[in-house]
């Protein structure tokens, strides 16, 4: 595909490509790559005086505050990570889709009304409001990817409305009325394919900030709960120990960073291609 032979030739690109390739793998391969159970709590994975160990020996990256495989936990918290970014990234590309081609396409009084109650969502930060949402409800895995979706879709309805906007004075969506098209039939097969590329761009960097938003949430505490593993919440369970066994918050921290750093070199590789006339805009 014309796609994929491009970003291979982008040496940042295929960068992140090859470590979200890595992730991926690792985290659907995690039941038969993780040497112990993320839960179970090892015999000698704490020192005599009931310190985590530290990496190295039985324990590749060390173990944690309870005496549990680090390595394997890390493994397991990608699955989270990624469901996570997948699902509430894909929830908010695809409300921001809805409401953007409906107040674009619509315009009046429907468009401005969407398009107000979206820069009202706009206007608060969205880490507060996802603090606020998480708190109000009971957090777990499903949960804390709604809370996610409902703060991440105002930029994508923004994008799209203004794209829908030009599209629709377009010289072949109007041929399209004047004989007579139906609502549906042009923004099915006439404004939505125009607009699956930034779908795809955004839904590509959406989920590096969907990545960083739930690890600061479960940091909090109130994002994915223990026992299940997740990275955000691997590193709030360890700060107190983040001088004594420091490899508890380098290592969930190091992969949190150098995940969201590939997916955006990916939407970033994406979008140059896909919009020309978006290169070199950050």
């Amino acid at each position: 595909m014309p796609v994929i032979r491009s970003l291979l030739r982008q040496p940042a690109a295929l960068f992140g490509l090859a470590v979200v390739l890595i992730v991926v793998v690792l985290a659907l391969a995690a039941p038969l790559i993780a040497p112990v159970n993320p839960d179970e709590q090892m015999f000698d994975g704490l020192t005599l005086e009931g310190a985590p160990m530290p990496p190295g020996g039985p324990f590749l990256l060390g173990t944690d505050t309870l005496g549990r495989d680090l390595f394997s936990r890390m493994l397991y918290g990608a699955r989270t990570s990624l469901i996570i970014g997948l699902v509430a990234n894909g929830i908010a590309v695809t409300i921001g889709l809805f409401i953007g081609i409906i107040a674009g396409y619509a315009r009046g009084l429907m468009g401005n009304v969407l398009m107000r109650f979206t820069d009202l969502m706009m206007a608060f930060p969205a880490l507060l409001l996802a603090i606020v949402l998480a708190a109000l409800l009971r957090p777990s895995l499903w949960i804390v990817a709604m809370v996610i979706a409902l703060v991440n879709w105002v930029q994508v309805a923004r994008i799209v409305y203004t794209e829908t906007r030009g599209l629709v004075e377009r010289d072949f969506i109007m041929a399209e009325r004047s004989l007579g098209a139906g609502h549906g039939r042009i923004l099915l097969l006439h404004i939505l394919p125009h607009l699956i590329p930034t779908a795809i761009v955004w839904g590509t960097l959406g989920i590096a900030t969907t990545v960083l938003l739930e690890a600061t949430l479960s940091f909090l505490g109130i994002g994915v709960q223990p026992p299940q593993p997740s990275w955000g919440n691997i590193i709030f369970e360890s700060q107190s120990y983040f001088q004594a066994a420091p490899w508890l918050v380098f290592f969930p921290g190091a992969v949190i960073l150098l995940t969201a750093l590939a997916f955006n070199l990916v939407g970033d590789a994406l979008r140059d291609i896909l919009d020309p006339t978006q290169r070199g805009r950050g």
